[in-house]
């Protein structure tokens, strides 16, 4: 039952700070939709079962079966996530590549990433830490080079001039896009 609750406050906690991230740059029905999949028996039994409060259940899931039913479920419906856009090349060379995503969907990525950093690094949390994180494992990443030059901008901008500044970035490249037909 303690993992139960910690599992199902974690996981409120950590659609609560989307929510509120994307309100400030004026993604509502992103804020409110995020991560609903997180409720599915699939992705919250597993997150029960894998809990552990400091890091994502999915990597508990992986290392004791060799994959993660829960994420491969929740990569494959959240559109937010890199993971969702990787497709086969149009070059027709059947090499696995990254698709662009959608500036709205990478405005939602960088909310997860804050979210989910200041979720699991809770008072230690810093601008720089979805930045750090992302240095770690870029170099397997598989992204269409558009979105790697978003998520590299917005993440170093979070980073040196902190998260009023990126928000309110966003909220001017959202509402750009919009004005353009772009969205």
């Amino acid at each position: 039952m303690v993992r139960w609750w910690g599992h199902f406050k974690t996981v409120n906690h950590h659609k609560k700070l989307v929510r509120q991230h994307c309100f400030r740059i004026g993604l509502y029905r992103q804020g409110i939709l995020h991560d609903l999949s997180k409720y599915s028996p699939i992705e919250f039994f597993a997150g029960v079962k894998y809990f552990q409060g400091d890091r994502s259940p999915n990597d508990a899931q992986r290392q004791a079966l060799g994959y993660s039913a829960a994420w491969l479920h929740h990569k494959g419906r959240n559109k937010h996530h890199l993971e969702y856009w990787i497709d086969y090349s149009p070059d027709g060379d059947h090499k696995m590549t990254g698709m662009e995503m959608p500036f709205r969907y990478v405005a939602e990525m960088i909310c997860d990433r804050i979210a989910a950093s200041k979720t699991y690094r809770k008072e230690n949390y810093q601008d720089c830490d979805p930045y750090l994180y992302y240095e770690r494992s870029k170099d397997h990443y598989l992204l269409h080079p558009n979105t790697r030059k978003w998520l590299e901008k917005l993440l170093l901008l979070l980073q040196e001039e902190g998260e009023d500044r990126l928000f309110a970035y966003l909220k001017e490249e959202i509402k750009r896009q919009k004005q353009n037909g772009s969205w």
